[in-house]
């Protein structure tokens, strides 16, 4: 780990935080600078390809992601300009159009360890956002990293992958969610009674 690196705690399924929309971002200062960098250094930490500031607890529309794999070729002209700078963050995004097919895919969750689901989504996007400099940049994605885009602005919406997992996956995992929802709330409740104290 880089000295100065600060890791975030991951909230994890049943934190009311994850349920809610976040806010846009007015304006790009140094707190904002400041939590992506933390964000950054908790994605790598975790071994995540993406992380939405709801996940570390900061209702901001504002998510991380690298998904830039050495070697990789990439089919759309976003990929190519933007997965080469990874890790990016990108500011207040938003899903401009959908396109392709609809595409099966096992996705996982940093705020949903250990619990996988297939999920169907668009294999491409058109998605504007800001960067950090406040550049604004409109281009089409397809691949992991159109579904990782997709997966993390779901985050700002308050929607998880578990809300949109095919069936029968969801019925396997069922289980696994409802103790992982409980656990979190466990450890909410004995937070707050601490704070009482």
């Amino acid at each position: 780990m880089p000295s100065g690196s600060h890791v975030l705690d991951v909230k994890k399924f049943g934190n009311p935080v994850l349920r809610q929309v976040a806010e846009p971002i007015a304006e790009i200062d140094d707190s904002i600078r400041e939590l992506v960098e933390e964000m950054v250094d908790t994605m790598y930490e975790e071994n995540g390809i993406g992380l939405a500031a709801p996940q570390v607890g900061r209702s901001l529309r504002v998510f991380v992601i690298d998904t830039h794999f050495e070697g990789d070729t990439y089919g759309s002209d976003g990929e190519k300009a933007l997965c080469p700078k990874m890790p990016v963050a990108l500011i207040n995004p938003e899903i401009l159009s959908t396109s392709g097919e609809d595409i099966s895919f096992e996705e996982g969750c940093l705020s949903i360890p250990q619990i996988n689901a297939s999920v169907v989504r668009p294999s491409n996007i058109v998605l504007r956002a800001q960067t950090l400099d406040g550049e604004i940049i409109e281009a089409d994605f397809g691949g992991l990293t159109a579904r990782c885009m997709q997966h993390e602005i779901d985050h700002l919406d308050g929607v998880l992958f578990t809300d949109r997992a095919e069936k029968d996956d969801l019925k396997l995992v069922a289980k696994k969610l409802e103790q992982l929802r409980m656990k979190t709330e466990k450890a909410l409740k004995k937070r707050k009674s601490k704070k009482r104290k």
